[in-house]
């Protein structure tokens, strides 16, 4: 139940748009969350803004105090019966940083990371899958929004700049490519990256070598991932260790390889594992330009498809 302050001047849908719009691109950078996903929802959990939560308790999410929240409290009627207890913050922008971290830092949500930061309409819906509002036509609310103020622009203005490796050279005949390294500061602002490594570039794909006292869940922590999400980007599953010298992807790699490299011909040893690695390609992008079947192994001499399915 959203509650306006009459004689009070309200904000317009734009000019709310207008006042958060940094903050969001900001979270998107630092969380993977997209900014239409932010402020959408701040339209719609805030009236804008102009709501009783958002003006007397600067809370712009509707977020509830659960039981992990220590900070000051807000009580109100919501659409539940009787009054609930709602976050209060000091200001509107600590609302926006709790927001992330509640999206970012929740298992329930943790499936929406898998998701491109350009597909607002799975965000959305997944945010209702997820729970975080009872309404019906949630997802669809969400989505008028940001189609008729166009917040995808600002979602895939950041995916272009974060895509930008301009790095790669065709590969000579020693090796697959040049490994270009980059200073942490100019690499993709999606993640804060470690100023401790250094930091590589393979097919678009920033990566890492793991070093002696390395653990997956330790990489994960210190480039701002779920475990889950960092297995999932280098195609393993929990469990699997890791050894020194192993590349470890800090990005989802790309569906097929760079276009120089459209046929790869495979040795004795290579697997389909291998050579996803090598080049930063999914593995399930292998299989499915190779007609991969269970149990299928490689032999020396075999054409591995890299860019598509043999025409």
């Amino acid at each position: 139940m959203l509650v306006f302050h009459a004689g009070a001047q309200q904000l317009t849908r734009e000019q709310y748009i207008e006042k958060y719009k940094d903050i969001a691109i900001e979270d998107m950078r630092t969380h993977g969350i997209p900014a239409s996903i932010t402020l959408a929802q701040g339209c719609l959990e805030s009236g804008n803004g102009n709501s009783d939560l958002a003006v007397r308790a600067n809370n712009h999410f509707g977020i509830k105090c659960h039981n992990d929240w220590k900070g000051q409290t807000y009580y109100k009627k919501d659409d539940e019966i009787g009054k609930s207890c709602f976050r209060k913050y000091k200001k509107a922008e600590d609302s926006f940083e709790d927001h992330s971290d509640f999206l970012r830092y929740r298992d329930r949500y943790a499936f929406l990371f898998d998701l491109d930061i350009t597909d607002y309409k799975g965000w959305c819906y997944g945010l209702k899958k997820a729970g975080y509002a009872t309404a019906g036509d949630y997802a669809e609310n969400l989505i008028q929004i940001i189609e008729d103020y166009r917040l995808y622009e600002y979602d895939r203005a950041f995916a272009k700049k974060a895509d930008r490796f301009k790095y790669l050279i065709p590969p000579s005949p020693s090796e697959i490519e040049r490994l270009k390294v980059l200073e942490p500061a100019r690499t993709s602002p999606l993640y804060k990256y470690s100023r401790n490594r250094t930091i590589y570039v393979r097919n678009k794909t920033a990566y890492i070598i793991a070093g002696d006292n390395d653990t997956y869940s330790g990489i994960a922590k210190e480039y701002n991932l779920f475990t889950k999400e960092l297995l999932g980007f280098n195609d393993l599953r929990e469990g699997d260790r890791i050894a020194p010298g192993t590349i470890v992807y800090i990005q989802k790699k790309r569906k097929r390889a760079g276009r120089y490299s459209k046929i790869h011909i495979a040795s004795e040893g290579d697997t389909y594992y291998g050579i996803s690695q090598r080049y930063a390609v999914r593995l399930k992008s292998l299989f499915k330009y190779n007609g991969y079947e269970e149990g299928d192994i490689l032999h020396a001499g075999d054409e591995i498809y890299m860019r598509g399915q043999k025409k």
